[in-house]
């Protein structure tokens, strides 16, 4: 493999430089924000995630107060106990996208979400307890405990929250592989996942950046080259 230096310079040199580069990297991930999250943002952002895997972003995002209405603003607790008929009259409320499957998801992601507060204090702490050098593990228990939470939609998932990690995009795959990485060209078995979890623990040992603006960097030092306010208002 290839040292993390020769990526991040390919990045600088596409982007027009160091600091053009560091204008697109977000700020480091704050695991005391991360704590202090509330179950309800969570299970929204988990509905936000799974209702756009497969959609078009921009729908979801105009129809969010209709969501946030008709899923009572989120709070897991009240969810996991509403009975059979408000779930089925959801499937026919136009304040949301009617995809029963999805619909059926937020039931099970509000369990999940009370179930780990229950063991944890809250959702937000146990994600700030979990290692940035184990996402593989933590993207298995969501799709284990979860529902419809796995591959894609798990790491954005984690991405939305704040939680550091990577994203196994199509660019930061082509970097990987580019760099000399043994892996698919979409990145779904647990063998490739173990592969690319490894490779970004040694750059984040080489470097000591965080896992986010490690995974940019490789998204940005390869593929299209967006303009930087193409990337911003991204």
């Amino acid at each position: 493999m290839i040292a993390f230096q020769t990526i991040r310079a390919r990045a600088e040199k596409r982007k027009g430089g160091a600091a053009a580069l560091g204008r697109l990297m977000p700020p480091r991930p704050d695991p005391k924000a991360l704590a202090k999250l509330r179950d309800d943002h969570v299970l929204a952002e988990m509905t936000k995630r799974v209702f756009s895997a497969g959609f078009a972003w921009s729908v979801i995002e105009s129809k969010w107060p209709g969501f946030e209405a008709a899923f009572l603003g989120f709070e897991p607790a009240r969810l996991a106990f509403e009975p059979d008929d408000f779930w089925d009259g959801l499937v026919k409320d136009t304040r949301i996208v009617r995809n029963g499957a999805k619909i059926g998801s937020v039931r099970l992601n509000a369990r999940l979400v009370q179930d780990v507060a229950k063991e944890h204090g809250s959702f937000g702490k146990f994600l700030a307890g979990w290692p940035s050098s184990d996402e593989a593990g933590l993207l298995e228990l969501l799709a284990n405990r979860g529902c419809r939470l796995g591959g894609n939609t798990g790491q954005m998932l984690l991405r939305f929250l704040g939680w550091d990690g990577f994203v196994t995009s199509r660019d930061v795959v082509a970097c990987l592989r580019d760099a000399g990485l043994d892996v698919a060209d979409e990145v779904k078995s647990k063998r490739d996942l173990k592969l690319v979890q490894d490779q970004f623990n040694a750059w984040a040992n080489e470097t000591g950046l965080p896992y986010v603006h490690l995974s940019r960097i490789c998204a940005f030092s390869i593929g299209e080259n967006h303009a930087e306010h193409e990337v911003l208002e991204s």
